[in-house]
């Protein structure tokens, strides 16, 4: 299948991993919560010092998420004390397991969900040893505790411990998340929840907007430590995802509207419910109306209260979030395509994801792709050998969110929207020719009907066409490291009309091109013949932003060092618009317009002819 001797396989991974050493370096850091020395912890509480939560239920009228105030005393107040949001409320030494307990002291074997430093918000609290903070919780089926340190991040002793706070119902159904299922009249629905099997039966009860509802069971799934590859997800950073959960609705009628409840019904015969939700179903494949698509990569989660300070990487996060969340009755499925929570490991913060984006996933298919910072782990068969994920090796994305893929530990897929075809690969897997993955790329392209389906779209993580970013170019490739080698020839034979790829945090906009090679003047309106691919990256969702090489890429048509997310509106089968939105103001800042009739997409161009015979 590869070409080369043995020396040339061993050597290959060596620089695959220096490589995106080198890469990571150059774009964010660790998740903030592995600045926290859990193994240097120690006791020192004071008599003197104490903490208080309040209101000590939350969720009694059914809010999530719920805002807690703390009141807080120490005799010895420094700049460097802070407080950490612990749970479940009881972190002791009781609760570790052998993989996540220390040999001696300290006594804490968890990281904290969230922190912040005590002076936050009272700037006088070194001087006067009094302050108060408010911290945003959302329901992850347990009970919190809030406790103080001192001595810092590095050196932390604990001081003081709250009383305990909790959810009315810890247990409940929460943070669906919508996704296209294996054919384009089935939608599915994935949830999180306290409720095992041998406690309650999950459902979803579900119908057409005023009509007759009907109930459609839902599977259950739960990880647990052993699952995890490495530290810390497996030490420090492990915490019960609970159990996800997912149904599927099937034999939906087109652009329909559908209501939705999530249920359980426990075995005492009483039954929890959610919220109710609705979305709309999918389009038929080549149906004729405007279909809006919105793809970004790289967004990870921030806190609005502000906590986390050391989480200097995904800013634009918020933005992005409420940008879509503002326009969501102009969109109609969203790509996030790979590093989608920046979790590393710290499992707690999945639910902050899914919390974050309930409201978009709650009513759109929310599609999502596999990166470094979901499956990178050595030894674990990921093409790269970084530890990219903390631990994780993809146990937790392929959980926590469907993706209609025959093996979700293999995540490519592809999946059908009315007049668009997506081809979504696995970058974190080898997708070079001959190998499974690029079977499966080409029988993508390949089986797209381009009568209906005008539209071919290529998503990756990881730039396997062009890049400007300061890394790529310092090693002279602009790409992923045998990125385009091996796909170039399939994007130009099957007419690819845009490859969006993620990992690089900026945005970037290629001309048409092949082989290095503009194939097309035009700028901003392209129009007649498939010439070359559009490549563009759209990796700005949220994460530390990257910068660009100074060289002159003469092949880049449009740059920009900031957050922000692209959309495509395909308004029929011969018009589509592009067009990149700021984060910041969800305003257009580059579009192009593609107009191609049919016998356009049969026109033979460069390296894409079909044979022909002088035969009558």
């Amino acid at each position: 299948m590869f070409q080369g001797s043995g020396l040339k396989g061993m050597i290959l991974p060596v620089i695959l991993l220096f490589l995106a050493t080198l890469q990571e370096a150059s774009s964010h850091g660790d998740n903030p919560l592995a600045g926290i020395a859990i193994h240097e912890a120690r006791f020192a509480l004071e008599e003197s010092a104490f903490i208080k939560a309040s209101p000590g239920v939350l969720g009694a009228q059914g809010g999530n998420p719920e805002w807690v105030t703390l009141s807080f005393t120490s005799a010895n107040p420094s700049n460097d004390d802070w407080i950490g949001v612990f749970s479940p409320a009881n972190f002791s030494a009781a609760i570790c397991d052998s993989e996540g307990s220390m040999a001696g002291a300290p006594f804490l074997c968890t990281a904290p969900i969230k922190f912040q430093y005590a002076n936050y918000s009272s700037p006088r609290y070194k001087d006067t040893g009094k302050g108060s903070l408010r911290l945003l919780l959302i329901n992850q089926r347990s009970d919190f505790s809030f406790a103080l340190f001192s001595g810092g991040l590095s050196k932390p002793k604990l001081v003081a411990v709250s009383n305990k706070v909790t959810f009315a119902n810890p247990n409940a159904p929460l943070y669906p998340r919508l996704a296209q299922g294996k054919t384009w009249n089935e939608m599915t629905v994935t949830w999180t929840s306290g409720y095992g099997i041998s406690s309650a039966e999950p459902f979803i009860e579900w119908g057409q907007k005023g009509d007759v509802r009907v109930r459609s069971p839902a599977g259950t799934l739960t990880i647990d430590r052993s699952s995890m590859c490495g530290p810390p997800a497996r030490t420090v950073g492990w915490r019960d995802p609970g159990f996800i959960h997912t149904s599927f609705l099937k034999e939906l009628w087109p652009n329909t509207v559908y209501t939705y409840k999530l249920g359980h019904k426990l075995f005492n015969g009483t039954y929890i419910w959610s919220p109710e939700y609705q979305f709309k179903a999918s389009p038929y494949p080549g149906q004729d109306s405007v279909q809006r698509v919105v793809i970004f990569g790289d967004m990870g989660k921030d806190e609005p209260d502000g906590s986390n300070v050391y989480n200097n990487y995904q800013h634009g996060a918020l933005n992005t979030t409420k940008q879509l969340i503002d326009d969501l009755k102009n969109i109609d499925i969203v790509f996030h395509i790979g590093d989608i929570v920046y979790a590393n490991g710290y499992i707690s913060q999945w639910d902050q994801f899914t919390a974050q984006v309930a409201p978009i996933t709650s009513k759109v298919p929310y599609m999502v792709a596999s990166g470094n910072h979901e499956r990178d782990w050595p030894g674990s068969g990921s093409f790269y050998g970084t530890k990219d994920s903390g631990g994780e090796c993809g146990v937790m994305a392929e959980t926590m969110f469907y993706v209609p893929a025959e093996n979700r530990a293999k995540f490519w897929y592809s999946t059908d929207y009315g007049m668009f075809r997506f081809c979504v690969a696995d970058t974190e897997h080898d997708w070079r020719e001959g190998t499974e993955q690029y079977e499966f790329i080409e029988r993508c392209f390949a089986s797209a009907d381009r009568r209906k389906q005008p539209w071919l779209i290529f998503i990756a993580h990881r730039v396997l066409g062009y890049s400007s970013a300061s890394w790529y170019g310092a090693q002279g490739s602009f790409e992923e490291p045998m990125g385009r080698e091996s796909l170039q020839k399939l994007w130009q034979k099957y007419k690819v009309d845009i490859a969006f790829y993620g990992h690089v945090h900026n945005y970037e906009r290629t001309c048409p091109i092949y082989q290095n090679i503009c194939l097309d003047k035009e700028k901003h309106n392209y129009k007649g013949p498939f010439n070359g691919t559009i490549h563009v990256v759209a990796g700005g969702g949220g994460s530390g932003l990257a910068d660009f090489t100074p060289l002159n890429t003469t092949w880049s048509l449009f740059k920009d060092h900031d957050y922000g997310f692209t959309k495509l509106t395909a308004f029929d089968h011969s018009n589509l618009l592009f067009e990149y939105k700021k984060s910041s103001d969800g305003k257009v800042y580059d579009s192009f317009t593609i107009n191609r009739d049919y016998r356009d997409i049969l026109a033979c161009s460069v390296d894409n002819c079909s044979p022909t015979t002088l035969a009558s």
